[in-house]
C-alpha cells in the first residue's frame, strides 16, 4: 500500500470516529434537553461526514447508529405519544432522511470526483499532446537545417575536391623531383603536405556522406547476434584504449527493421565519443533490450560527462570539442536513427560519464 492510500484509509478512520464521537455527544445532549433544544436536525452532521469522508457503507452506518441514538434518548426522556409505535416510525423516517441524504451525497461526490479525474486526464492528455507536437517541430526545424546544411556541405565539398586533387597529383611530380635530388627537409615538408591533404580529404568524405545519405534499405536485423559480431570487430581498439567492455544483451529482444551498415556507422560514431571521452581508459557498456513496442540500444561510458553548454549543442552541426573533429559525427547517427523511425537521447553528468540511448521500432510482428 502505498503513502497516499494509507493516509486515505487513516482519513476515513479518523472520519468515522469523529462522526461516531458526535452522534454520541448529540445523544447525550438531545437526553439532558429532552424536547427543549429540537437538535434532531443536527444529527445530520456526524452522518454527512462519514458519508463524504469515508464513503456511501460508513454514512448508512452512521444514519442508522444516529437514528438508534435519537430513539433511545426519545425513549429515556419520557416522551408521551399518542400511540406506543409513533416513535419507532419517527425513527424509521429519520432512517429514510437519513438514508436519502447519504445517497444524494455521496453521489454528489462520486460524480464531482469523476469530473474531477477527467479533468486531470485531459490535461495531462492536452500537455502530452502539447510536448509531442513542440518535439514534432523542434524535429522538423532540425530537419529543415540538416536539409541545407547538408546541400551546402555536399556543394562545398564538390568544389573542393577537384582542386584538392590537382594538389595532390602536383605533390606526387614534386616528390619525384624531391626523390631526384635529396633532401631531408623536402621530405618532411612533403611529408606533412601530404599529411595535410589527407585530413582535406577525409573531411571532405565526412562531409560527402553527411550531405549525400543514401535512403536507407532496411531488412529484418537480430540486433544480439549483429551486435555481437560488431563488437567483436571493435575489441582490438578497445583493448589498445584500454577500455573494458560490458555487454548486457537481452536474450528475448526481438529484431528490429534496419539497414545494418547504416546503423552501425551511427552507433560507431557513439563509441568512439565514449572511447575519447575516457582517455586513460575505462569501462563502456553497451546494452540492448525491449523497451514497449521499441529496441532500446545504450551506450554508456564513465568518463569526463560533459558541460551543460556541450550537453545543448550535441546534435548542432559543426559544434564539436575535439581539435580534429568536423561535428557530424553525432548528427549523423542522429540522421540514421530518424530515418529509421527512431529517436537518440543522451543522459550525461559531468566527471561521471554519459548514456546515449537509441530507440529503434521492432520488426513487424515482433
Amino acid at each position: 500500500m502505498t503513502a497516499v492510500g494509507e493516509r486515505s484509509v487513516l482519513s476515513k478512520i479518523l472520519a468515522t470516529l469523529a462522526a461516531v464521537a458526535l452522534a454520541i455527544i448529540l445523544g447525550a445532549v438531545d437526553y439532558l434537553t429532552g424536547r427543549e433544544w429540537a437538535i434532531s436536525a443536527l444529527y445530520l452532521l456526524p452522518t454527512c461526514l462519514a458519508g463524504w469522508v469515508a464513503g456511501r457503507l460508513a454514512g448508512f452506518a452512521l444514519g442508522a447508529l444516529c437514528t438508534g441514538v435519537w430513539f433511545l434518548s426519545d425513549m429515556l426522556n419520557g416522551a408521551a405519544y399518542h400511540h406506543p409505535l409513533i416513535p419507532a416510525w419517527n425513527a424509521v423516517m429519520l432512517f429514510v432522511f437519513f438514508f436519502v441524504v447519504v445517497y444524494l451525497l455521496t453521489a454528489f461526490r462520486r460524480s464531482h470526483y469523476y469530473l474531477e479525474q477527467t479533468v486531470e486526464r485531459r490535461t495531462a492528455a492536452l500537455r502530452a499532446e502539447m510536448e509531442e507536437r513542440k518535439r514534432l517541430e523542434h524535429a522538423k526545424l532540425q530537419a529543415e537545417r540538416l536539409a541545407v546544411v547538408g546541400s551546402m556541405a555536399a556543394q562545398v565539398a564538390h568544389e573542393i575536391r577537384n582542386p584538392l586533387g590537382a594538389i595532390s597529383l602536383n605533390l606526387d611530380l614534386i616528390g619525384e623531383e624531391v626523390n631526384a635530388h635529396p633532401s631531408g627537409e623536402g621530405h618532411i615538408l612533403l611529408r606533412e603536405m601530404r599529411l595535410q591533404v589527407l585530413r582535406i580529404h577525409q573531411v571532405l568524405q565526412e562531409y560527402l556522406r553527411f550531405g549525400r545519405m543514401p535512403k536507407s534499405e532496411r531488412a529484418v536485423l537480430s540486433l544480439n547476434a549483429w551486435l555481437e559480431e560488431k563488437l567483436n570487430f571493435v575489441q582490438p581498439l578497445l583493448d589498445q584504449k584500454h577500455v573494458d567492455l560490458r555487454r548486457k544483451l537481452d536474450p528475448d529482444l526481438p529484431p528490429v527493421q534496419a539497414d545494418a551498415d547504416q546503423l552501425w556507422e551511427a552507433l560507431l560514431n557513439l563509441i568512439r565519443n565514449a572511447v575519447d571521452a575516457m582517455p586513460t581508459g575505462g569501462n563502456l557498456t553497451v546494452s540492448a533490450k525491449r523497451s514497449g513496442a521499441e529496441a532500446l540500444v545504450s551506450i554508456s561510458d564513465n568518463g569526463r560527462g560533459m558541460t551543460e553548454e556541450e550537453a545543448r549543442n550535441l546534435f548542432v552541426p559543426f559544434f564539436t570539442t575535439k581539435g580534429d573533429g568536423t561535428g557530424l559525427g553525432l548528427v549523423y547517427a542522429q540522421q540514421v536513427v530518424s530515418e529509421h523511425g527512431g529517436r537518440i537521447d543522451c543522459s550525461t553528468v559531468r566527471g561521471k560519464g554519459s548514456t546515449f540511448s537509441v530507440q529503434l521500432p521492432l520488426a513487424a510482428g515482433a
